[in-house]
């Protein structure tokens, strides 16, 4: 799973998600891609279950990129613990996630299997995505 090694401080607020993405809404690296058309958070959890997904269905020949890190940590408090007293600790680590940003890129293999593999890492994921070409 991803997380950073260091980061400036232990907890951060949260913000609001509202303006498309404007950098990271090409393809790069790769032939194809998953690209999202609404914007939310994804959790590291996530980012490696469709890393393990697609990865599976595009060996050993295919090449992938991931375009999101999760830097963003989420806090929460323990169940049944009385308010006040501070903020919670660190439960999980999440990457924003802008509407429009490409997430995922795959090269190496034909049209057929890039869009079956990125299609199923989509289904993981709680965005709405579709499928983009070179």
């Amino acid at each position: 799973m991803k997380i950073p090694k260091r980061v400036k401080f232990r907890k951060y607020h949260k913000n609001k998600i509202s303006v498309a993405a404007d950098r990271s809404s090409h393809l790069r690296f790769g032939s194809f891609g998953l690209k999202a058309t609404e914007s939310g958070r994804i959790t590291a959890k996530q980012i490696e279950t469709v890393r393990q997904t697609i990865g599976r269905k595009i060996r050993p020949k295919g090449r992938l990129w991931i375009r999101s890190f999760p830097h963003l940590p989420v806090t929460a408090k323990p169940s049944e613990v009385r308010m006040g007293k501070g903020k919670g600790n660190v439960k999980f680590w999440v990457c924003v996630v802008k509407k429009g940003q490409v997430l995922f890129e795959v090269s190496g293999v034909n049209k057929a299997i890039a869009f079956d593999a990125l299609k199923g890492g989509g289904n993981k994921l709680p965005l709405k995505c579709k499928l983009v070409s070179y």
